[in-house]
């Protein structure tokens, strides 16, 4: 590597043993190197906020995306970043397909790399990510000193019994009312709560997605707010207060709107993060004064029924899915097909906790067959039987998913299996697939397209086909 390296010859000059680097503030800067003299080809992205100054410590978040996507998965965050004065850096070398210990060791040279040459503050280092970045993030206390805190969004712990009081990082967690993991999500908030674990989990209406940004914004102010308690930063009173008086605000809004678990959530929250620096009676009183009311008592008995009669269903959907790839139980597609409509009359009811519910287990179904055909795949030798039928259960679940129509198809006509192959085809043609060249161009169909049966139904739906009809 050059002695003199110029990422962006605008910006800040930050000198780093023998190197040079010149980076700006205010965007995602992306394929940063990890290694100083090029033995590691591992890169990540970066952001510095615009007041950013070398003169001065600095809060960083290190935000994990699982399909090595780190600048993608940056810019949802920058805003709030910018917004709260974080760093944020990204590995693009994380992957869902590595062990554990190799993510691990990654996001170590990573953190070494950062720290060497930016002003971090040392007791403000974070850790997050969505999904399954989410879930890699809060395994990283365990195997790296350091960090002090956890954000996850759309996403549980990945081993509770890692969490233990001798290393207690603060975990924050965002969930959607609609993510078929928010009853995991609130099971481990108890759990913790138990262990006297320090946590937050923050709430919005929505389902298996990145927050907002002002969403994003009230989780890394939590973290600001937790270094004035230990007294990591000095106390701002101002930022206290004005950010006590908003969460109050949105406390009242949720209840005014008749969204009373949304309110009493948010104020169980406020107690555990104001309570170093004000009395809390008044948020005590709201508290109670919630709880008493009629509105509070319904919606709560509501979503204790509904999140048990939700647990059973998923318990059967995990039971039988095992039964039906292990005896490749085509048979069972009517059932499946039958738990989708069920699905889709929750979605449609008009009771807000009946829609979340259907939404909840609709992507539920989808993670469970999704991971099963991920586990297939991973198989020696891979159980082609096995993931045919999770291919058309996934038609079930999507009858827009084309891709499992193709690999169906291609997988039928390997195995000889015309008359499969062919049913597949119209029905995807039938969903309204369109891409002729890509159908001509299938993988282990060069036979079946020669058929006169697929030419007619080609014909049928796209108008013309290549062989005889055109």
């Amino acid at each position: 590597m050059k002695q003199l390296l110029t990422v962006i010859a605008l910006g800040i000059s930050i000198s780093c043993s023998a190197q040079q680097m010149t980076l700006k503030k205010g965007i995602v800067i992306d394929s940063l190197p990890v290694s100083i003299n090029d033995t590691i080809s591992e890169t990540f992205s970066l952001y510095l906020p615009q007041k950013f100054e070398v003169s001065s410590t600095w809060p960083i978040l290190f935000v994990f995306d699982m399909d090595g996507h780190g600048k993608q998965a940056m810019s949802l965050i920058s805003a709030a970043a910018e917004e709260q004065g974080y760093i944020l850096a990204a590995s693009n070398n994380v992957r869902d397909t590595l062990p554990i210990s190799d993510n691990i060791l990654i996001a170590n040279r990573m953190f070494n790399a950062v720290t060497r040459f930016l002003p971090i503050h040392k007791e403000r280092i974070y850790v997050g990510g969505f999904s399954g970045g989410g879930r890699f993030s809060t395994l990283i206390p365990a195997f790296i000193k350091g960090i002090q805190g956890v954000l996850i969004c759309g996403a549980t712990v990945a081993n509770t019994e890692l969490l233990t009081s001798k290393n207690p990082f603060h975990l924050i967690g965002i969930v959607g009312n609609e993510d078929y993991n928010y009853p995991q999500m609130l099971e481990t908030e108890n759990l913790l709560n138990r262990m006297k674990f320090p946590n937050q989990l923050l709430m919005f209406e929505g389902g298996h997605n990145w927050p907002d940004a002002d969403m994003l914004g009230n989780a890394l102010e939590i973290f600001t707010l937790a270094a004035m308690a230990k007294g990591r930063i000095p106390k701002d009173d101002a930022f206290i207060n004005a950010k006590y008086e908003e969460s109050l605000t949105r406390a009242n809004i949720f209840f005014t709107a008749n969204k009373p678990l949304m309110a009493y959530n948010l104020l169980d929250e406020m107690l555990e993060i104001y309570s170093p620096f004000r009395e809390i009676g008044s948020i005590k009183d709201s508290q109670k004064t919630l709880k008493r009311s009629n509105i509070f008592k319904t919606r709560n008995r509501d979503q204790t029924a509904i999140l048990f009669k939700e647990s059973l269903i998923k318990e059967d959907y995990v039971y039988y899915l095992e039964e039906d790839i292990l005896t490749y139980n085509y048979n069972n597609l009517g059932w499946w097909k039958y738990q989708i409509e069920e699905i889709e009359k929750f979605i449609k009811n008009p009771d807000e906790l009946q829609q979340q519910l259907g939404k909840r287990l609709n992507g539920y179904v989808n993670a469970l067959v999704a991971d099963n055909i991920d586990i297939v795949k991973s198989g020696d030798p891979v159980d082609g039987e096995a993931l045919n039928f999770l291919w058309m259960l996934k038609t079930v679940i999507n009858p827009k998913d084309y891709a499992s129509y193709l690999k169906i198809i291609s997988y039928n006509a390997k195995v000889d299996d015309t008359s499969t192959a062919l049913f597949y085809l119209e029905e995807l043609l039938k969903n309204g697939y369109t891409d002729r060249a890509e159908l001509y161009d299938l993988e282990d169909t060069a036979l079946l397209r020669l058929t006169p049966e697929f030419n007619d139904i080609v014909a049928k739906y796209l108008k013309a086909s290549r062989y005889g009809l055109d």
